[in-house]
């Protein structure tokens, strides 16, 4: 059995925004929120699959250090990428894309953000990572570290809902989920707060 869990990465400085695939730096409070997911988790994991955006990668890295196991640096789980949409807030995306925010909020199926990605081509890279993640690793506790976005897909993904279900998935920040999979079959697992 493949046991995954999902860690988004702490609260950001500057508040929230669709940061999408800019750099932006975690605050104290958000890196020791992640700090205190891992503590668990730190005698379980064999293997860290990270975002190579910094405010993930660098907890990641650091942790994997610290316990003397892999860690691998993933581009297909990083987050979407929002184009005209990236460091803004909602309401300066609804100046810039006039009630297409509200609509993406509700359903963001086929709707691409200006000069970004669509919801399908970001479930296509997550699929592919899974698909090669889960014939791949087997017997295995990985931890996956990425963002709100990406990682409300791949759980809608490894668990064969529409993107429309991303929408009811709650995804606060530092937030930690898991998955276990087994042959062709995706469960997702209670975990005990920290």
């Amino acid at each position: 059995m493949l046991t995954i869990d999902v860690l988004r990465h702490g609260a950001l400085q500057g508040g929230v925004k669709y940061r999408g695939q800019i750099e932006a730096e975690l605050t104290d409070e958000g890196r020791i929120a992640m700090d205190q997911v891992w503590q668990p988790l730190s005698k379980q994991v064999d293997c860290i699959i990270t975002s190579p955006l910094s405010r993930c990668a660098r907890a990641a890295t650091d942790w994997a250090s610290d316990a003397d196991i892999p860690c691998i640096i993933e581009p297909r789980i990083a987050e979407m990428h929002y184009g005209a949409w990236e460091d803004k807030t909602v309401e300066e995306i609804e100046q810039i894309s006039p009630g297409l925010i509200r609509q993406w909020r509700t359903d963001p199926t086929g709707i691409r953000p200006p000069d970004g990605e669509s919801p399908e081509e970001l479930r296509e890279r997550i699929a592919a990572w899974w698909h090669e993640t889960t014939s791949n690793m087997t017997d295995r506790h990985i931890l996956v570290v990425g963002h709100s976005g990406s990682m409300r897909m791949l759980i809608a993904h490894a668990l064969n809902l529409p993107i429309v279900a991303t929408r009811d998935m709650q995804m606060p920040y530092a937030c930690w989920k898991r998955l276990q999979h087994e042959q062709t079959t995706t469960r997702l697992i209670p975990v005990a707060p920290t």
